[in-house]
């Protein structure tokens, strides 16, 4: 289902800007850890995109080889279609992609020069070792707002569960690549059985 047509005003792109700067700062982790706040404000506060197309837009980027910070580009791409044009499209992924990477790019870039310089500090080790559990809960988190929007109910969904529990298992006991799962995956679902 897509979203509705979208008009869009200057205040508009400079708003979704905006929000991503915030966003940029936010995402310790990478940009996935803070997939739940863009969730609430393009999906639930401003209706800029359907819940499939922002589903569908996680799914994708993190399917593709690159980085995965490409799931922005392509809800900026969504936004921007939403409204109808193809150029507004290429303006979406641009303010999006801009503000998410600009402020923690120039940030990161900052921290770790001055953390390389004091790295026997220990306010710098105690950060370091800190700062792992608040992206293993951001990360949980956008695994679960991921996992119960795509949630079809009834009786199918512990087979999801199963094949998502021995993939975890898979992946962390073997040196299986990840794209064998992926792929035997997408074979279970194109055959029906999740």
């Amino acid at each position: 289902m897509n979203a509705p047509q979208l008009v869009f005003g200057w205040h508009d792109w400079l708003d979704l800007f905006i929000h991503y700067l915030m966003l940029s700062l936010l995402s310790l982790g990478g940009a996935i850890s803070a997939t739940g706040d863009m969730h609430r404000y393009l999906v639930e506060d401003k209706g800029w995109l359907s819940e499939s197309q922002f589903s569908e837009s996680v799914a994708l980027a993190q399917a593709a080889p690159g980085p995965n910070v490409l799931f922005v580009a392509l809800m900026g791409w969504h936004v921007g279609m939403n409204t109808g044009s193809l150029a507004a499209a290429f303006l979406g992924v641009g303010t999006t992609m801009t503000g998410i990477l600009l402020p923690s790019s120039v940030l990161t870039y900052q921290v770790a020069r001055w953390g390389h310089r004091n790295r026997e500090l220990r306010a710098v080790r105690a950060f370091k070792l800190g700062m792992a559990p608040m992206v293993i809960g951001m990360l949980l988190a956008t695994s679960w707002l991921l996992a119960t929007a795509s949630s079809r109910g009834g009786n199918r969904d512990w087979a999801l569960w199963l094949l998502a529990g021995a993939s975890c298992l898979v992946i962390w006991r073997t040196r299986l690549h990840i794209l064998w799962l992926l792929a035997l995956g997408a074979v279970l679902g194109a055959l029906g059985f999740v």
